[in-house]
């Protein structure tokens, strides 16, 4: 127990010393450009935790979490400029909203068998996209909403701000996942039928997991939406959703930190990749090849777990 206790101080201490030096960063490589980058790597680490949970967790994948991304940035949209309430009125509402769609879609979907919960949530993601395009009176169409509020106008602060809610989300996420909710969710992915032979509400754990990934998933979608001051039906985009499951994939699944990991690693490799003009596809694509093929486990997490043992051996 004592082991297992110095591990998660480990933990503890190399992600807080992980958020210190991602808040340092801008002041020792000043510049708006790597501020912006950031922003947006530590919003997608928002979004990839939250798909982490349930879907890492329970096995089953959501491959419509875009679905709830563009629903929590169209909700803050519609709150600031159409509803003209204080920006900050939009991240309740849109973990609120999302958390009433994860309902309406949860209670049939997670129901299915195999690999139908995936594709109905790829398909309501589709269907929500055509919706914004349909009823462009009131979303904006193509174009969307435009000219939403900032909630905190200087650059850095905001950075600083969504670092904040990064950290508060993985530190929320990875503690119920270590507690019995969390093992019980790994129970489900491991043997549904046993679990549910032993009297466990399966549906109902699968439910309340999504519905917690939804409400951070429109949080983060919310953000974006402030930080880009529109928002669009391309959020709604199945690319959205597989680029998050990738970041997932390549961060270690199941292990809730690992997708921060990889969040952070593939936005900045993506951005790093840019001096290499037309063969930047080509490059990022062969590299997330060969970490898929040769550590399907991913990259972070087994990385951090082999420095973590090696540490815990010395202790």
């Amino acid at each position: 127990m004592n082991g297992f206790q110095q591990i998660d101080k480990l933990s503890g201490m190399a992600g807080a010393a992980a958020l210190v030096v991602l808040a340092v960063a801008p002041l020792v490589f000043p510049g708006n450009y790597l501020i912006g980058v950031l922003t947006v790597a530590a919003i997608y680490g928002i979004w990839a935790v939250s798909w982490d949970f349930m879907s890492g967790l329970t096995g089953r994948e959501n491959f419509g979490h875009s679905l709830f991304i563009g629903v929590g940035a169209y909700v803050a949209g519609v709150v600031n400029v159409q509803l003209e309430l204080g920006p900050w009125w939009s991240l309740p509402a849109s973990m609120l909203i999302a958390v009433a769609f994860a309902l309406l879609l949860g209670f049939p979907t997670l129901r299915l068998k195999g690999p139908y919960f995936a594709l109905a949530m790829l398909s309501a993601a589709v269907i929500m996209q055509r919706l914004m395009l349909i009823f462009w009176e009131y979303t904006g169409g193509e174009e969307g909403i435009q000219d939403i509020a900032p909630l905190i106008r200087n650059n850095l602060h905001y950075y600083w701000f969504v670092l904040a809610v990064l950290g508060t989300t993985t530190f929320i996420l990875s503690w119920m996942a270590r507690s019995r909710w969390g093992l019980i969710l790994r129970a489900i992915r491991g043997d549904e039928a046993t679990c549910l032979a032993a009297g466990i509400p399966i549906t109902t754990y699968k439910i309340v997991s999504l519905v917690i990934s939804a409400a951070f998933a429109g949080l983060g979608g919310a953000l974006y939406a402030h930080y880009q001051l529109q928002v669009s039906p391309q959020l709604f985009a199945v690319v959205t959703s597989v680029t998050i499951i990738t970041m997932v994939y390549v961060g270690g699944m199941g292990t809730i930190y690992g997708s921060v990991g990889g969040a952070l690693l593939l936005t900045l490799l993506t951005e790093g990749l840019r001096n290499f003009g037309e063969w930047r596809l080509m490059i990022y694509s062969l590299l997330l090849i060969f970490i898929l093929f040769f550590l399907p486990n991913g990259f972070i997490a087994p990385l951090w777990k082999r420095v973590r043992s090696g540490m815990g051996d010395k202790a």
